[in-house]
């Protein structure tokens, strides 16, 4: 295998050059960034203070924004750094520790949303079964299911690319180091790479998004023989997994299951699920979850005092 020692660092060229629209991109990503660490983090501190959030349900949801918390902090503060002060260039070491970080947390994010489909599926459908099924042995072998899940997919990319030479231009187009702009460097055909990307990837991930569509689509339909205030329950706490599923899954499959190309408005797009949806989650489950809006009025309260 040829080295890959020519490069030792790479340039990130971000999302625009012009000097004015990167100190309001700045401003947007900062604050973006603020409300994703208080909102997750609040999240993660109510569910472990509050007696009353102590289902399975709510046992997943703080893991999930432990997810979105460490998953948008690998991206987010370099790229508001990179705003903030114009130095755009990243090692070849620290980029290859970002492709990690962002696809571990990343994949374990896609199989936490899987895991908690099944919670709402047999919460839903089998509710007789629940506190059986859903024991707190099971939902810690599955919550390390899903870090497992997540290790392996990032372990694959990375070891994926990590060897091959880089022996040409060092400039990325794009605001932090992924997949389908790294191989654009690679010096040797990346053909069969690429196929390999897809199918961690992009195969992957809808493949998980049709599971996530059929399990809430039997959970909907279930919900007809239950009691109208069952049902605008389980609709309530169903509407809000389906938006941040459609929120996380949509975009992602559309980057990567797809061949290993690049497009201009694929910097966008990745703003999107990298920036935008960790920082939707907390306000979808909290404000559309009544149980959550009363634990956190009632930490406040007990703040206040």
């Amino acid at each position: 295998m040829e080295p890959r020692n020519n490069i030792t660092y790479f340039i990130l060229l971000g999302l625009t050059q012009n000097p004015k629209e990167q100190k309001v991109l700045f401003v947007m990503f900062l604050l973006f960034y603020i409300l994703t660490f208080v909102g997750n983090l609040l999240i993660i501190v109510t569910i472990t203070v509050s007696k009353t959030l102590n289902s399975p349900m709510y046992f997943f949801l703080a893991s999930l924004s432990f997810m979105d918390l460490i998953y948008s902090s690998s991206i987010s503060p370099r790229l508001i750094s990179d705003l903030f002060f114009g130095e755009n260039t990243i090692s070849f070491e620290s980029c290859m520790a970002q492709l990690f970080t962002e696809h571990f947390f990343g994949g374990s994010e896609i199989v936490i949303l899987l895991v908690m489909a099944y919670d709402r599926y047999v919460a839903i459908c089998k509710p007789l079964y629940y506190l059986i099924v859903m024991r707190q042995r099971v939902c810690v072998v599955l919550l390390v299911v899903s870090w497992v899940g997540g290790f392996l997919h990032s372990v694959i990319q990375l070891g994926t690319i990590y060897g091959l030479p880089f022996c040409g231009p060092n400039v990325i187009d794009h605001f932090m180091c992924d997949m389908y702009p790294l191989l654009k460097l690679i010096c040797t055909d990346t053909y069969v790479i690429g196929i390999l990307v897809v199918v961690n990837g992009g195969l992957s991930s809808a493949t998980v998004f049709l599971l996530l569509l059929i399990s809430y689509g039997v959970v909907l339909h279930s919900v007809k023989n239950v009691s109208q205030e069952g049902r605008r329950k389980a609709l309530q706490t169903c509407g809000s997994h389906i938006t941040v599923v459609f929120c996380f899954f949509v975009p992602c499959i559309f980057m990567y299951a797809r061949p290993a190309k690049t497009f201009p408005f694929d910097k966008s797009l990745s703003v999107f699920y990298t920036v935008i949806t960790p920082m939707l989650n907390p306000l979808i489950y909290s404000l559309r979850n009544s149980e959550m809006t009363n634990a956190m009025k009632k930490l406040w309260r007990k703040k206040g005092r």
